[in-house]
C-alpha cells in the first residue's frame, strides 16, 4: 500500500518545498500529486517533513561501548565523575577492566588527571576514562602498572604521556600511540558485546532521526562485529565504515582492508553496510595541545603540536589507496595539518586526476586564509561538527589560553567555506559529542551556548542559515558517501528516508531549534519510530 502525506510543510531540499508527497514500497513515487484510491493517506496537521538525518563523521561503535560502562559523559567535577566509576565497579565487581567516557577535560586546569583520584575508588583493576576530544585517556595507577610505563618510559612516537616532577606516570595520555601502551594490555571485547553496542547505536540514532551515519575508526575486530550486526538486523541503519589507516602499520593493513571489502560487498542487496573509504588521522587535538600548527602554541612556544604522518609517508599511503579506489577521509585540526592533508589530495590528484575521489577533511577546525579556497579547487569536502560552533567551555578555558584568541576565533570558517563554493557536510563525531542533529542544527547560525552567551556570538561573521545547515545533514551527507542518487534528498526514486518534526526549524527563533520534537521517522518507507 502506498502512502500520501501532505497538509504540512515538506521539504524537499534547499531551496525546495513541496504540497505532497507520495511514497510506495521503499522509494518515493511522486511529488506535488494526488493520492490514489487505496493510499494510507497522511495529514501532517501543519508539521515539518523532511530528509531523515545522516552523520557524515561519527564513532557509533564507541558511543555503544561507552554506553556498556561507567558513564561520566556531561558530569561536570572529578568528584562526580570519580563516584560514577564506583556506582559502576561496585555494581560490576566481575568486570576486568572499567571501560568508560567520556569526561570533560576542561574540568581540570590544563587537562591532566590524576590516577590517584581514580586510586581512591578503584585500585584492584584498571580503570580507563577517554576524554571528550578521544584523544585522551585517563587511567588509574593499575593501569599504568599493567602497561610497564615508568619514569623510564619514552613517549611514542605522535602522542604523550603526562608526567609527574619525577618523570612517572601522572595518568593522562594523549593521542592513540600514547593511549596505546594501555589499550593494548585490555582484554579483548567480545563478538557478542560489540553487536549488542551496534544495535543500541543505532536505536539512538532512529530516535534522533538518523537513518544513516558513517563509523569513522574502524579497526581489525570492528568490521567484523559490523558484518555480524547487518546479517543479524541488529544494525538497523545504514552505515559506511572507515578502514583506520596509520602510519606504522598500514602497509600490513593493505590486504585485510581489501578482504574486509570484499566481505562487505558481498553481503548482498539487502545489506545496510558500505566499505570504501580510509580514515587518516593527520594531527591531535586543540584542547590537548597536539593539533598541528602553523606557528607555535602560546603555553609552549617549543611546541606546534603533532604531526602524525611524515608528508612522504601519508602521501605514499593516499596514492596507494587512491589507486585502489578508496576515498579518503583525512582527519585535519590544526591549520598545519589542514595544509598537509590539502597537500597530499593535490599532488595525489595530479597522478589521475579524472578520478571521482570526493576526499574529505573532517573536522578543518582551523585554516590558514591561504588554504581554504584549496577546498573547492581540489574538490575537498569539508565535514564540520555543527555543534562545535559555539564558544565551549573546552574552547575557552583550555584552546583559547594555548592558541590565543585571534586563532581560536578563526575556527570554524562555516560561511567563508559555503562563499568559496566548497563541498560540505556535517557529522556529529559522536561520542566525542552529542549523537542528535536537532541539537546542533542551529549553532552554526546563532553561534552561541544554549544561554545565548556571548550576546553577539561567536564569531558571528561566519554564521550560516538554518536551511544550510539542514542540507548539509542531508544531501551533504548523502553527496560525501556518493549516494546523492539515493538519499539525502525529497525526489521521486530517492529511498523513504523521511522524518516528521512537530515543527518547522526554517521558520522559528534558532535557540528553539534545539527543542523541536521528532514525530516520525520512516526508514526505506516503514514507520521505525512513532
Amino acid at each position: 500500500m502506498a502512502t500520501f502525506f501532505s497538509g504540512g510543510t515538506i521539504w524537499c531540499g534547499i531551496g525546495c518545498v513541496a504540497d505532497s508527497v507520495r511514497i510506495d514500497g521503499e522509494k518515493i513515487v511522486e511529488i506535488n500529486g494526488a493520492a490514489q484510491p487505496g493510499d494510507n493517506v497522511v495529514d501532517l496537521k501543519g508539521e515539518f517533513m523532511a530528509p531523515a538525518f545522516m552523520d557524515g563523521h561519527a564513532h557509533p561503535l564507541f558511543g555503544g561501548r561507552e554506553a556498556q560502562g561507567p558513564l561520566v559523559n556531561g558530569l561536570q567535577t572529578v568528584a562526580e565523575i570519580v563516584a560514577e566509576v564506583k556506582r559502576f565497579a561496585e555494581a560490576n565487581p566481575n568486570t576486568p577492566w572499567i571501560v568508560g567516557g567520556a569526561y570533560e577535560a576542561a574540568s581540570v586546569s590544563g587537562g591532566d588527571f590524576l590516577a590517584s583520584w581514580l586510586d581512591e575508588v578503584v585500585s584492584d583493576r584498571p580503570v580507563v576514562l577517554q576524554a571528550v576530544d578521544h584523544h585522551t585517556i585517563w587511567v588509574n595507577s593499575k593501569a599504568i602498572e599493567i602497561a610497564g610505563i615508568t619514569a623510564a618510559t619514552v613517549d611514542p612516537d605522535g602522542g604523550t604521556i603526562a608526567r609527574n616532577p619525577d618523570g612517572s606516570a601522572r595518568g593522562t595520555l594523549r593521542e592513540p600511540s600514547a593511549m596505546d601502551l594501555i589499550m593494548k594490555h585490555a582484554p579483548e571485547r567480545t563478538l557478542e558485546d560489540d553487536v549488542a553496542a551496534i544495535a543500541w547505536s543505532s536505536q539512538r540514532y532512529l530516535e534522533s532521526g538518523v537513518t544513516a551515519s558513517v563509523d569513522a575508526w574502524v579497526t581489525p575486530g570492528m568490521a567484523e562485529a559490523y558484518i555480524a550486526a547487518d546479517k543479524s538486523g541488529a544494525l538497523q541503519i545504514n552505515m559506511d565504515l572507515y578502514m583506520l589507516a596509520q602510519p606504522d602499520s598500514w602497509r600490513d593493513n593493505v590486504e585485510y582492508f581489501g578482504q574486509i571489502r570484499e566481505q562487505v560487498n558481498a553481503l548482498g542487496p539487502k545489506s545496510k553496510l558500505a566499505c570504501k573509504t580510509i580514515k587518516i588521522i593527520g594531527d591531535g587535538a586543540l584542547s590537548a595541545g597536539t593539533a598541528a600548527l602553523l606557528e607555535p602554541y602560546l603555553d609552549n612556544p617549543t611546541s606546534k603540536g603533532l604531526l602524525i604522518w611524515s608528508d612522504d609517508e601519508i602521501l605514499d599511503a593516499a596514492v596507494l589507496f587512491d589507486s585502489q579506489g578508496y576515498q579518503l577521509h583525512i582527519h585535519a585540526i590544526g591549520d598545519a595539518a589542514a595544509r598537509q592533508a590539502l597537500d597530499t589530495i593535490e599532488k595525489m590528484v595530479a597522478v589521475n586526476p579524472k578520478w571521482d575521489r570526493r576526499p574529505v577533511i573532517t573536522h578543518a577546525q582551523l585554516i590558514d586564509e591561504a588554504d581554504l579556497p584549496r577546498f573547492a579547487s581540489l574538490g575537498v569536502i569539508a565535514n564540520f561538527q555543527p555543534l562545535w560552533t559555539y564558544l565551549d567551555p573546552m574552547n575557552k578555558e583550555l584552546i583559547a589560553p594555548r592558541i590565543g584568541d585571534e586563532r581560536n576565533n578563526r575556527q570554524y570558517q562555516l560561511k567563508s567555506m559555503v562563499k568559496s563554493g566548497a563541498r560540505m557536510s556535517y557529522g556529529s563525531d559522536w561520542p566525542v559529542t552529542s549523537y542528535i542533529p536537532l541539537l546542533a542544527l542551529a549553532v552554526p547560525t546563532h553561534r552561541q551556548s544554549p544561554d545565548k552567551w556571548p550576546a553577539e556570538g561567536w564569531s558571528a561573521h561566519e554564521a550560516i542559515t538554518v536551511e544550510e545547515s539542514l542540507s548539509f545533514y542531508t544531501a551533504g551527507v548523502a553527496y560525501q558517501g556518493f549516494n546523492e542518487k539515493r538519499f539525502g534528498e525529497i525526489a521521486v526514486g530517492m529511498q523513504a528516508d523521511l522524518m516528521i518534526l512537530e515543527q518547522n526549524p526554517l521558520a522559528i527563533a534558532p535557540h528553539d531549534v534545539a527543542s523541536i520534537k521528532i514525530r516520525t521517522v520512516y526508514k526505506s518507507g516503514v514507520a521505525v519510530i512513532g
